[in-house]
């Protein structure tokens, strides 16, 4: 299967791999997780998909449109396994905010699947240097804890003063 870049007109079929290539994010979250495919079930949940995979290691990486994801689960406590016990709550003290154009999609798929919300759905507006952006969002939490803020942005106004 082939992606549709675009550039004003112009538009060029490429390969998955080769758009891989193209676009590599500067910051990727690797969760540790105690059960890949129950992780990973949650997150097609999410609508990421597996764009690679080591199934000898317990290794996949996810995307969903722009924003990647990896997942692993240890076979033992190689050189980057934290050093403290790995106790759940996993991810304590980080949330992971998930920008997505389809909110109640998602929404929907993570309450019939059972999950309990972290956060309702509420709609909050934030503020920058010069406005305010909003968002509509939802936090749930991953069979390991990890904490995920769900997003959809509703646009910008004035900062209130």
């Amino acid at each position: 299967m082939g992606w549709v870049i675009g550039s004003g007109g112009v538009q060029e079929v490429v390969c998955k791999a080769s758009l891989r290539s193209m676009f590599v994010p500067r910051l990727i979250p690797e969760l540790i997780c105690s059960d890949l495919k129950a992780s990973l079930a949650f997150y097609r949940l999410l609508d990421f998909t597996i764009d690679y995979q080591r199934p000898e290691e317990r290794f996949v990486y996810l995307t969903r449109h722009d924003a990647v994801l990896m997942l692993e689960q240890p076979h033992t406590h190689d050189r980057l396994y934290p050093r403290a016990e790995l106790t759940q709550p996993y991810g304590r003290g980080i949330n992971l905010s998930i920008d997505v154009d389809d909110l109640e999609t998602v929404l929907a798929a993570v309450t019939q699947a059972g999950h309990k919300l972290f956060l309702p759905l509420e709609e909050r507006w934030y503020d920058r240097d010069d406005d305010a952006i909003g968002v509509r969002q939802f936090a749930v939490q991953d069979p390991d804890g990890y904490l995920l803020r769900l997003t959809q942005n509703i646009g910008s106004r004035p900062r209130r003063q």
